[in-house]
This record gives C-alpha cells, structure tokens and sequence, in this order.
C-alpha cells in the first residue's frame, strides 16, 4: 500500500480564515463506468450550491475542484495528489470505486485530509492493514458486508435455497460483496452449487453460464457494475439461464440494461420513491436542475457532501483534524436515512431493495442494519 512506501507526512497545517473552503470532488468522469462519475459530480456540486446560496460554511464560499479519477488507483493516486498538493485542499469527496478509494484514502490519511467516500463499500476504505481505523477517512454508504448479508436475506425470503456465485477477483468492490454474500448465505443454510470468477476485461462469459445453466442455480449472485452486468444479463438471457439474478449498489445506473436485467434484484443505498420530505425535495431540485432521476449515486454524493460541510460548521474551523473529530460524532438526516457513524467510520443506516421489472426499477422493501 501507498502509506507502507512513503513516509507519513504532517498533517495539513488550517488555512487562513479567508478565501474560499476548497472541497475536491474526485469521481470517474471516463473509464469504464462514466455514469457514476457525472452522478457523484452533480450530486456533490448541487449541495455546495446549496451551501453557498446560504452563506457557504463558517462564512466563506465554498469552491469545488473536480479531477477525473477514472475509478482506476494510479489516476485516482494522480488526481489526490494534485488536489492535495496543488489545490492545497484539506477535504475530499470521493472516490466512487473502492479500489480507487483505497489508494486515495492512504494518501489523505498519510497528508491529513478529511475524505468521504460516498459510495466505496468495501470494509478497507477506513481500516489501515492492522484493523484499526484511518481517522481522517469516512464513507456514506454502508459496507459490502451488510450488502451480502441484506441480499443472502432476501434472497432466502423468497425460499430461494441454491445460488451460484461469479465475481471479478481483481475489482476489490465485486470480490468483497461476493465473499459477504456467500458467508452470510451458507450461515443461513444456504447452498452455493458454484463459484466462478473472470476479469473486467472479459467481454464472453458463456463459459460459466453454461455452468450456471447446469448447476439449476436458483440465484445467480452478479456483485459488479452495470457495464458487466449488462453483458452478463444478456448472454444469460441469450442462454436461457433461468436463476434470478441479483446483486448489489454497482447495478444501480441509467445505463442498466433493463431489458437484460428483467426480474433482478438488487441492494441500493435509497430509493427515488421514498416519501420522506427529504427525499422528495432532493428528487424535485435535482431533476430540476438536471433534467433526470438522481441514481444512488448522486444521492449519495449529495448527502456526503452535507456531511462533510455540516462536519466543518460543527467544527467551527477550517481545521482537517477537528473536522474529522466532528464527523465522527455527527448525527444527521440525509436524503439516505438518518446517520451517524460507528467506530469504522462506517454509516449507520438501513438498505433498500430493489427490482428492474417491465423496463423501470421499482423499490421492493427496506431492510434495517
């Protein structure tokens, strides 16, 4: 890791109490999953507008400096360090991908920069090698396992008893989610009637689905993002694959093949058909201001953001170290549920279930932590 080759550096020394609060906002603007990065861009930029319209925050302006970190570690380790060294920022909304965060978050640990990761959730966003927690690194999603656990649940709600597993092995977000659903699914008596892995590069996966054809899986978990899943889903189809597909937050984009993906279900961090106050107005201002539904990714990014910005107003400074102190022991409701953090820096906070059905997705139910 980053933090294992280069020495620790002091923490970022307050800025002056004039100028702007300078908050970067690192998502994947291209590589392979673009939806993500424009959806965690605008979600963020909306609330600094909001922030800003109102004063800003401990009465300065608040100025977003946006890098594409192509959900990929050496253009997301490039885009931290020039926002840390250039930019000089002390705050940091970002990345989308785990395997993009985990890098980001040595550096800002090592630097003394607040991040938040609205939507990594594998567990070692936040934990350093021996288990214990980066102070300086927060999320706003829950983690990969509760996702495993919240889907192996449901799942065997339905009187699902089989399911088969693949999973990319190098993508640090799909192999987490897979190992929490398979651990969770066979401590509930579950059985896994196969496991098989590719790579993000594979474009033919008719291999394992012959596979998963043979094993009359009745589930066939698929934990990664909605490029694959749309090839996936398809060649399944194509097959005549008859398991329910399902899988975890990385489905949720506009660019999802739902007529590939019909009857899968998938976890996801909120649902745009929540009739929460919260939820409504954030949905009516974005796709106002935007001309689409907020995914969970602008939701999450969003709520990140109103985190992050009450964190400092709490702090009453511009300082890294009290705003880190501060956002450790919030307590605030979002548009993704009421959070407040535990000693992971991990939210506290329920999942939604969801399901493409008949060309749209639909919210199925909720399920509690």
């Amino acid at each position: 890791m980053l933090a294992s080759c280069q020495p620790a550096a002091a923490p970022a020394a307050p800025a002056a109490d004039t100028g702007p609060i300078k908050v970067a906002v690192l998502a994947p603007l291209s590589g392979p999953v673009p939806t993500f990065g424009v959806s965690t861009r605008d979600g963020a930029l909306m609330a600094i507008e909001e922030w800003n319209a109102k004063g800003g925050v401990l009465g300065r302006k608040i100025e977003a400096v946006v890098e594409d970190s192509q959900c990929t570690p050496d253009p997301a380790v490039n885009a931290a360090n020039k926002v840390i060294d250039q930019d000089k920022v002390h705050y940091i909304i970002g990345e989308v991908c785990s395997k993009a965060s985990i890098p980001i978050s040595e550096i800002a640990e090592a630097k003394g920069v607040v991040q938040i990761s609205p939507t990594s959730t594998n567990p070692d966003v936040t934990l350093k090698a021996d288990g214990s927690t980066k102070k300086y690194i927060f999320r706003a999603c829950f983690i990969d396992p509760f996702q495993g656990l919240v889907m192996a649940k449901f799942a065997q709600g339905k009187g699902y008893k089989t399911a088969f597993i693949m999973f990319d092995q190098g993508n640090d977000y799909v192999r987490g989610l897979a190992e929490a659903f398979e651990k969770s699914w066979t401590e509930a008596g579950g059985t896994v009637v196969g496991k098989e892995t590719y790579t993000s590069q594979d474009t033919d996966f008719s291999a394992i689905l012959a596979k998963v054809a043979e094993s009359k899986a009745e589930v066939l978990f698929l934990p990664d993002y909605y490029n694959i899943v749309n090839l996936v889903a398809a060649q399944a189809k194509e097959k005549g694959v008859t398991s329910v597909m399902m899988g975890g937050d990385g489905w949720d984009s506009p660019d999802l093949d739902a007529k590939a993906s019909d009857g899968g279900f998938f976890s996801n961090h909120y649902s745009p058909e929540d009739t929460r106050a919260k939820v409504v107005d954030f949905v009516k201002a974005y796709s106002t201001k935007y001309g689409a539904t907020p995914d969970a990714l602008a939701a999450l990014a969003y709520d990140a953001t109103y985190l992050l910005l009450t964190a400092i107003e709490k702090a009453g400074s511009d300082d890294p170290a009290k705003v880190a102190e501060a956002l450790a022991a919030i307590e605030l409701e979002v548009v993704s549920g009421k959070v407040s953090f535990d000693k992971s820096h991990n939210p506290i906070k329920a999942a939604a279930v969801l399901q493409v059905k008949d060309g749209k997705v639909s919210f199925v139910e909720s399920v509690a932590p």
